[in-house]
């Protein structure tokens, strides 16, 4: 089994900074793509950023220029870096992996979800 645990959230000030932490742990063999979603009330989940294996990076126009994703794949942890933070940027921000793991199938990729973490931007 694949655990995700994200890290960071919390209340910030407009044009306050937060960092985001997914650290990846279990059985698999690689993490191949990973992003940071987001989910506002009332509203459905949106990609905020993604990145691939081989570190390229995309980013929701909403975000661009102000969010930055990394990964660190020694360590298994994905990183959202969000500066010059908005009220409309509040939601809960969750963590999605593709690993490379074993399944009752043999060897394949899977999707899994961190439980989320809550980021508020208000003054």
């Amino acid at each position: 089994q694949v655990q995700l645990v994200e890290s960071g959230g919390g209340l910030v000030q407009p044009g306050g900074s937060l960092r985001l932490s997914c650290a990846v742990s279990g059985m698999f063999f690689s993490i191949n793509d990973a992003g940071w979603y987001r989910q506002a009330p009332g509203r459905e989940r949106e990609l905020v950023a993604g990145i691939t294996s081989g570190g390229m990076t995309n980013y929701a126009d909403s975000v661009k220029g102000r969010f930055t994703i990394s990964r660190d794949d020694g360590k298994h942890t994905v990183v959202l870096q969000m500066t010059t933070l908005k009220p409309e940027d509040t939601a809960v921000y969750y963590c999605n992996v593709q690993v490379v793991t074993y399944t009752d199938s043999g060897i394949a990729e899977l999707g899994f979800w961190g439980q989320g973490t809550q980021v508020t931007v208000s003054s």
